[in-house]
């Protein structure tokens, strides 16, 4: 076949794979252009700037209307100061802000007033004690009393400096629970008992050895309780010795009241007042010197002294009388917080000068008692209550007493 058929069949589509040799020789004689996009048309500045503004004014207005209405709901004010309050809530308080310091107790602030505010003078209750004066004509009486709701108060040679005997251990056991509350002496402290601290009298941790441990509320309250002179002595010295007490005293007011001597002191060097000793329970009492905590416990020890035989006598059997005795031979006397069924509360302090041991001493302090009771019940008016403005929690149950050995007081 010559070249012209060739050309021929190939015009004509003749010929195996014409087709596809055609498609070849034109993909390679033709090349393909790329495809043309569409033009963009050019954007109209001044209208896209209108929509724009359009746009920011609708927003503003829906902004502004929401505004409007939540402050016509919402007082500013109200805003303002709960927002000063979610910032004091957030702020940490600079106890957080210490790291790896130990908590500090909270620090008590008693009132420190040294004055016992007093009212009338009861000058019909002095005739009265004046009328038992008479009847023991060997036994030199003193007394100072007054009453918690008014301030009228008795006085019978009440102001007098005379031997305490144990009731000096009134203001110890005050001065120690003012050492717990300042964080100085802990409750739980374990106290050792040393040989100088060793006394004779009453009491039995004398008996107990060399070194024996005590914690620090069982040393108060074996003070109290039985009286116990070595524990006395044992408190004495942890918070600093007499001289230290002494000027202690004066600082709460009491002018007659110091510590001279050892216990059991029968020479009768340590001295008080009736009015010493009643002023300070006085002061006590309505949250002086102490933590309410601290009172607490002190009126719970000195509930349960074990010598009652002088001014519980005096009382009726429904009353509740917080006290501690002294007795070294010549001298006696008893001072306390006596609650009465009434609700009245009042606060007195009997001592007796008399021959050694005689009973005309206790019974003087006996019928002083029964007396000062029986003109506060039917002489002076009744303590109003107040209208309970919230509800008191439960208070918890007082301490269990641990068991103590009766022993006389000396």
């Amino acid at each position: 076949m010559n070249n012209n058929q060739k050309q021929a069949r190939i015009v004509s589509g003749k010929g195996k794979n014409s087709k596809k040799q055609l498609s070849r020789e034109k993909t390679v004689s033709q090349p393909k252009k790329p495809r043309p996009y569409p033009s963009k048309r050019s954007p109209n500045l001044l209208i896209q700037c209108f929509l724009y503004v359009l746009r920011i004014g609708v927003m503003g207005v829906g902004i502004g209307a929401i505004a409007g209405t939540t402050l016509t709901i919402i007082n500013p004010q109200d805003i303002l100061a709960a927002y000063t309050k979610a910032s004091q809530l957030i702020k940490p308080s600079p106890e957080e802000n210490k790291e790896n310091k130990e908590e500090k107790p909270e620090k008590l602030t008693p009132k420190t007033s040294a004055s016992v505010p007093v009212s009338k003078e009861l000058t019909a209750l002095q005739e009265k004690i004046q009328k038992i004066d008479a009847k023991y004509p060997n036994v030199k009486p003193q007394a100072w009393f007054i009453d918690l709701d008014n301030g009228a108060y008795v006085t019978y040679n009440g102001t007098q400096p005379i031997p305490a005997a144990s009731t000096i251990k009134i203001p110890v056991l005050v001065a120690f629970f003012e050492e717990v509350d300042k964080g100085n002496i802990h409750l739980d402290q374990m106290l050792t008992m040393t040989k100088d601290v060793m006394v004779s009298g009453s009491g039995d941790m004398q008996y107990m050895g060399i070194n024996k441990k005590f914690t620090a509320l069982e040393v108060a309250r074996k003070m109290i309780v039985i009286s116990d002179n070595t524990a006395t002595e044992m408190l004495v010295k942890q918070m600093g010795g007499k001289e230290v007490l002494n000027k202690r005293f004066k600082e709460w007011g009491m002018k007659n009241t110091e510590i001279n001597n050892i216990l059991p002191d029968l020479e009768g060097t340590n001295k008080t007042s009736s009015e010493d000793l009643s002023k300070l329970l006085a002061r006590i009492e309505r949250g002086d010197l102490i933590s309410a905590r601290s009172r607490d416990r002190l009126i719970d020890i000195m509930e349960g002294t074990r010598t009652r035989t002088l001014l519980p006598q005096g009382l009726e059997k429904q009353a509740n009388i917080a006290h501690k005795t002294g007795d070294i031979g010549t001298i006696i006397g008893d001072a306390g917080i006596i609650d009465m069924p009434t609700g009245k509360r009042y606060i007195g302090a009997v001592f007796a000068e008399r021959a050694y041991n005689d009973v005309a001493g206790r019974h003087l302090i006996q019928d002083i008692s029964r007396t000062v009771y029986q003109h506060f019940k039917h002489y002076q008016p009744r303590p109003v209550p107040k209208p309970i403005t919230k509800q008191v929690e439960s208070q918890p149950q007082p301490e269990e007493k641990p068991a103590e050995n009766n022993q006389t007081e000396t």
